[in-house]
This record gives structure tokens, sequence and C-alpha cells, in this order.
């Protein structure tokens, strides 16, 4: 991928000409050449972007935190991000630009290839320009889940940011993942023992189990050793359901109560989970 300006540091226009009317390159937007003939690849689309907008561009939001490694997060578009005062002429297909009047130098990879936004700053823009609250919670979430952010990394890009779209929900969201709470099921399942004034549990606890391994418990009262798990689409795998059966077992052996729910109960049963855990709560000893 390059740009008429780099072509042109190496070769004649006429040469240039020749190299696409031949179809040896592809002109793939007004001023970007692909060196090839062939079907562009998905690490390809980035750079079309940014090589199309400028150097003020840099890829920012989904498309920075992939860059990252976030996993299991696309909208199928190249974010950009770039100071308000620049405006391109063109746009590919599928390539959207946002301007901001704040775009620190801590909050940018320069050797990035390309350039591109750091992890904090990523995940907090695309929490901004997710089209819901719920999916803004969950990139949070999995930024957190996929160790791309941790502790306060968060909080300190909103600091700079006093005017970021959802920046409560972005705080909230990032200070129960930060606290444990991995994914939007589990954030859920937090919201709904706060709406339902229970005791607030800890998340994340780590256990070993028979075998001597580490286990984490998504959500443990401790007071009353009443452990909940809170479980995904994975968990209907039969060899993974084999395994929570196992540990579930280990936990009661020593005298826990355990209770499982669907990550699904958490959004359209929560009576049903409140209720239950009320109940595990209550038996073990909890008074409101």
């Amino acid at each position: 991928m390059l740009s008429l300006d780099q072509a042109r540091l190496h070769l004649s226009p006429k040469a240039i000409r020749h190299r696409v009317t031949s179809g040896r390159w592809r002109q793939v937007h007004r001023a970007v050449y692909v060196t090839h003939n062939g079907p562009l690849t998905r690490e390809q689309l980035p750079w079309i972007a940014v090589l199309s907008v400028g150097p003020a561009a840099v890829l920012g939001g989904l498309s920075a935190a992939q860059a990252w490694g976030l996993r299991r997060h696309g909208d199928g578009i190249v974010h950009l991000l770039m100071p308000a005062e620049h405006r391109p002429r063109s746009l590919p297909p599928s390539v959207r630009v946002h301007r901001t009047t704040i775009l620190a130098d801590e909050d940018v990879l320069d050797v990035g290839q390309p350039r591109r936004t750091m992890p904090a700053r990523s995940i907090v823009d695309a929490a901004q320009w997710a089209a819901g609250d719920h999916e803004a919670c969950a990139i949070i979430a999995a930024g957190f889940q996929q160790r791309l952010v941790g502790g306060d990394d968060v909080q300190r890009v909103l600091d700079r940011l006093p005017r970021a779209r959802r920046r409560d929900l972005i705080r909230r969201t990032a200070v129960d993942a930060a606290g444990g709470a991995h994914s939007l099921p589990e954030l859920e399942f937090l919201a709904l023992v706060r709406r339902a004034g229970l005791p607030e549990p800890t998340r994340q606890v780590v256990r070993r189990d028979a075998a001597g391994r580490r286990r984490y418990l998504d959500a443990l009262f401790e007071e009353w050793r009443v452990l909940v798990e809170i479980d995904g689409g994975q968990h209907l795998d039969p060899a993974a359901a084999w395994a929570d059966m196992r540990r579930q077992n280990d936990l009661w052996q020593r005298g826990d109560r355990v209770l499982r729910f669907p990550a699904w109960a958490t959004r359209h049963a929560p009576t049903q989970v409140i209720t239950q855990l009320h109940a595990a709560l209550t038996a073990a000893g909890w008074r409101p």
C-alpha cells in the first residue's frame, strides 16, 4: 500500500500511470495504490483508510482496539480519529472519520503500523461511538477481560476527556470491570444485585480445585458462603459442562452454596435470578 506522494518519491508520473494501466498496480482510492492486482486483504483496509485521509489521521475506536488484539467485537467499519480542523476531501467505502479537539501525545502510538490510539483511548472511543449503551458496556468489559486495559487506565483517559459521550456509564462500567466483573452478563448481574438491595459480592475470587488448579469464581458472597456462576454459551459444550459440574461438586463438598445462571437470564429473567439469590442468602443467615 502506498499513497501517490509516496510513489512519486521513487517513480515518475508516467511510470506510475503505466503500472496502473498495465494492471500491475490498482488504484483503490483517489491517491492510494496497492502494488498488486489480487484481492485486498483485511490488513490492507486500515492502510487504505489512513493513506486516503492523510498523515493527521490515526486508527481509533474499534479499529485501533482490534489492532491491539480485541476479539469478538467489530462492525466492519474502519474508524479514524483526526483533529477537528482537518476535513478530508473524500473517503473510501466503509471508512468513518471521527473528529476530536483533544488527542494527547500519550494517547497515540506513533510507531504503530499504521498509527493508532493507545488501548485505553481506543476502548473509551469505541464505547463513545457504540450504537447503544449495551454495546458500550460490552466493549469496556471485553477490554478488561482480554487484558487490553487494567486498573485506572480508562479513568485516566476520561480525565482528559471531560465532555466524552457516555462518560459516567464508561466510568462506572470500568470500575466494575476493574473490580472483577469481566463480562457483560457479570456486569448485568452486579447491577441486579445493587438494585435489589442485596449485599455486594466479591468478583473473580481465586479458589483452587481438588487438583490444585486455580479457578476463578464469578461472584462470592463470602460471609454467607454463597457462590454465583454466570454461564455463557461456551458452557453448553459437553466438556465444559462436565468441568463446571466437577468444580461445582468440589465447592459443594466444602459446604458452599452454589447458584448457576445462564447469561441470558440476567437480562430476560432478572426476577427469577434475584428471587433465587435472595432465598439462598436468607437460608445462609443473611438478614436484610
